[in-house]
């Protein structure tokens, strides 16, 4: 159960708000529930998550490996279940997917086992180590490392923000 209430989405002056969001993302679901209890908090995040997901460069499926990762290692299980039919829906096999479970990144191929390394340093450690950050920069460019580095960042926010607060899966 979640630590505060849920926003009143009938108020009027959210109204574009939750019409955007709805548009957006298919539904409203929980966590902009409760985002929408700070109106400006819920439209920079809608803005910014939009970007991530839908106006980046990464493939949808590096972008839902890393996505999963995180929420693995932040022990988001919404965030997981969130993401998981969209990974699956991106080309993400179940093994691949246990391997994202487990840590076992032999399932992927060099440039996905670089990013899921680098994912696991930034989320767990904050600092990359130089080696790690080598192998990434081996693999990819400076606009997909860029990208790679703020889905992170950006589910690693998300993930905080649902388990601190405790949002209900859907």
């Amino acid at each position: 159960m979640a630590r505060i209430d849920y926003a009143d989405t009938a108020r009027p002056q959210t109204r574009p708000l939750v019409d955007r969001i709805r548009r957006e993302r298919s539904s409203l679901p929980n966590l902009y529930r409760m985002l929408l209890n700070s109106p400006p908090v819920a439209e920079g995040w809608l803005t910014y998550l939009t970007a991530i997901r839908q106006q980046s460069g990464l493939s949808p499926r590096l972008r839902e490996m890393l996505i999963l990762r995180v929420a693995v290692l932040n022990q988001a299980d919404y965030e997981f279940e969130q993401h998981l039919p969209i990974a699956l829906r991106a080309g993400c096999t179940e093994a691949q997917v246990a391997g994202l479970k487990a840590g076992d990144f032999e399932p992927l191929d060099a440039g996905e086992r670089a990013a899921m390394a680098y994912c696991d340093e930034m989320t767990r450690d904050i600092r990359v180590r130089d080696a790690t950050f080598a192998a990434v920069r081996e693999a990819y460019g400076d606009k997909e490392i860029v990208e790679i580095t703020a889905t992170v960042g950006a589910y690693n926010m998300v993930s905080r923000f649902l388990e601190a607060i405790q949002i209900d899966h859907e």
